[in-house]
């Protein structure tokens, strides 16, 4: 018998307080800047269910957010009411099963102000497989230097915002080209991120990751715990230039996220990558043991 899915569930922060809603209800005004402009940020993080839940990585989304909203000049959020509208989310789900919780803060109307709100999602079937099979990739050309975004905070590098267009439109190219999933590079062919993933290889014993900061890329929540958990087990890791040769010809390469976890490339524009399954293990067991604060047991009751 499979595990349970968790129903979906909506929640809303206002003035300070969780408000639960129906999940098919209609909860953003058709003139709310996040919806017109794609102006606000977001996060996503994978719950485990149990006794207690398991919102992992809770504290370190709730600073990125914090982050990004500081980057889109949208008030600081509340992180004691954030953390407990996404507890009383996490309260929902069954042990056995897993969701995704999905925090977004837009800018909203000038009547009303910041929209924020929660939605709890089952994780895909799609994630699922990504997990089992792996993914295939293909390498798409982001059209801009590794330090482009050195000189020019405008550009929101490093923010995680809800402009996405560019995002899914390169994994609607992936899937033209016969792949899963996409590689972002430079014209000069350095490794920058995944639409929605960072990307980890394993390179003569050490764990290896493209850096943040000038080259415009989202420091991944999941790969600091998974360097986190390497580091604690005596693993090598380092954060810096990683080529598209170097990519495919790792002992292992991996996208990790949040919701998916670590799941391995099996292959690069057609080219197969050496597949390390135990290392995978790894990865993933990293990824889910360094959020202990992140456990739901003391959730209080959600209002409306």
């Amino acid at each position: 018998m499979s595990d349970p899915a968790p129903a979906p569930r909506t929640l809303l922060l206002r003035d300070g307080r969780v408000h639960e809603v129906d999940p098919g209800a209609a909860v953003v005004g058709a003139d709310d800047a996040g919806l017109t402009r794609g102006d606000g940020c977001f996060e996503t993080l994978r719950v485990l269910g149990g006794d207690p839940p398991r919102a992992l990585g809770l504290g370190a989304h709730l600073e990125r957010l914090a982050r990004s909203a500081a980057a889109l000049d949208l008030p600081a959020p509340d992180g004691g009411a954030w953390r407990e509208a996404a507890r009383a989310a996490a309260a929902g789900v069954p042990a056995g099963a897993e969701a995704a919780l999905r925090l977004t803060l837009t800018r909203g109307t000038p009547a009303a102000g910041p929209t924020a709100l929660l939605t709890l999602r089952p994780v895909g079937a799609d994630v699922l497989t990504a997990r089992e099979r792996g993914v295939r990739v293909v390498a798409l050309d982001r059209g801009t230097a590794l330090d482009a975004h050195a000189a020019a905070p405008w550009l929101l590098g490093g923010v995680k915002t809800l402009s996405y267009a560019v995002h899914t439109a390169a994994l609607r190219e992936a899937a033209r080209r016969g792949a899963d999933d996409a590689v972002l590079i430079t014209p000069a062919g350095e490794v920058l991120e995944a639409p929605t993933a960072t990307v980890v290889v394993l390179d003569a014993g050490t764990l290896r990751t493209p850096a943040a900061g000038a080259s415009g890329i989202l420091a991944g929540t999941t790969q600091r715990a998974v360097f986190a958990g390497a580091a604690r087990e005596g693993v090598a890791t380092a954060e810096g230039p990683l080529t598209l040769a170097e990519l495919t010809a790792a002992d292992g390469a991996w996208l990790v996220s949040s919701v998916r976890g670590a799941v391995e490339v099996v292959a690069v524009d057609g080219a197969p990558v050496r597949r390390a399954p135990g290392w995978t293990a790894r990865l993933r067991g990293w990824a889910e043991e360094d959020a202990r604060e992140a456990r739901a047991g003391d959730l209080e009751p959600v209002t409306s």
